[in-house]
């Protein structure tokens, strides 16, 4: 092609063409991942937001069949570049639509995995502000208080843990895990820890109550109450925790059995 000054120019792709094959491309990936293609799923999202970076719904697909890709506590290379760039694709979208909800949770819940092998403590917490940020969007949504108490629960069991290691290397009488903690070590864990299991007990609680039955909130609800008795230095506040604990597990389970029998639920 000639262009007026004598000088030959490729021909220009024609727009409209380009975003219908964009969509086309979008089209075959979804399908792709249904059948459990996810490798061909990312070509073809990939394809699809190269012909038309406006086309968000390609953008997000690629990066939830790049999460599906990761797979928690696979260590090696190939593994931690599929959880990054879908990380980095969700933040692409959100630098263009940062309320995207999607977006939001989609990097909230690689981020989770991401933290998880080897334990990262700030990509905890990174998770942690996204599922808060879709609390601050859209406030009646439970799921999101739901991981930030879950989250809130890996730091303190975590943290818990570690502290009863580093506590037994210079005890007399070393500590079991199922010990009750001796004062000195729980005013210790709660002084560090306290604020994030009661942070946690607080937005599991908030889930619980926008859905009552929510059985995973009342789960991780009890094993927060078990963290906070570890931050108390009395018997008392210790055993009072413990039985707050224990009444939230025959709760779950008469929850999951309601589910199993929904009829007999029925008729009660």
């Amino acid at each position: 092609m000639e262009s007026g000054n004598g000088a030959w120019s490729a021909p220009q792709e024609d727009p409209s063409a380009q975003r219908a094959e964009a969509r086309r491309r979008l089209y075959d990936g979804v399908q792709a991942f249904k059948d459990g293609q996810i490798d061909q799923a990312v070509t073809d999202f990939q394809d699809s937001k190269d012909l038309d970076p406006s086309l968000v719904n390609a953008r997000l697909y690629l990066a939830t069949a790049l999460s599906a890709l990761y797979i928690p506590g696979n260590t090696s290379a190939e593994n931690a570049q599929h959880g990054n760039q879908a990380l980095q694709e969700f933040k692409d979208i959100l630098e263009a639509h940062p309320d995207n909800l999607s977006a939001i949770d989609g990097a909230g819940s690689i981020l989770y995995n991401l933290a998880g092998t080897p334990f990262d403590p700030e990509k905890m917490e990174k998770s942690k502000a996204y599922h808060q940020k879709h609390s601050e969007l859209r406030p009646g949504d439970p799921e999101p208080y739901y991981w930030v108490g879950v989250i809130d629960w890996s730091l303190a069991f975590r943290g818990n843990r570690e502290m009863r290691e580093d506590f037994n290397r210079i005890a007399k009488k070393p500590v079991k895990n199922t010990d009750p903690t001796p004062p000195t070590l729980a005013a210790q864990f709660r002084h560090r820890y306290g604020g994030i299991v009661d942070e946690g007990i607080a937005n599991l609680k908030k889930a619980m109550d926008l859905r009552p039955d929510y059985d995973d909130a009342m789960a991780y609800l009890n094993l927060l109450y078990r963290q906070k008795a570890d931050t108390e230095v009395t018997l008392d506040e210790q055993k009072l925790d413990i039985r707050i604990a224990d009444d939230l597990v025959d709760q779950v389970k008469a929850i999951k059995a309601r589910k199993m029998n929904p009829s007999q639920s029925s008729q009660q």
